[in-house]
């Protein structure tokens, strides 16, 4: 029963990456499409998302 538990949380957590990365992709080719600089897709929601999951490991290393 564990196992099963443990699949579905790796299928929830693989299926929320893939939604967030495909909107990040969807925000990046809106600004490219507009001649934004390229920064600006960060400065979305999914962007955020991303350098707040990318920078928890460094905080955390950085707190021990």
């Amino acid at each position: 029963m564990a196992d099963v538990s443990m699949l579905v949380k790796a299928i929830c957590v693989l299926g929320a990456a893939a939604l967030v990365g495909n909107w990040y992709l969807a925000e990046v080719r809106k600004a490219k499409a507009a001649g934004k600089p390229w920064y600006a897709p960060y400065l979305t929601l999914p962007g955020f998302l991303i350098l707040v999951v990318l920078l928890i490991p460094v905080i955390l290393w950085y707190m021990k």
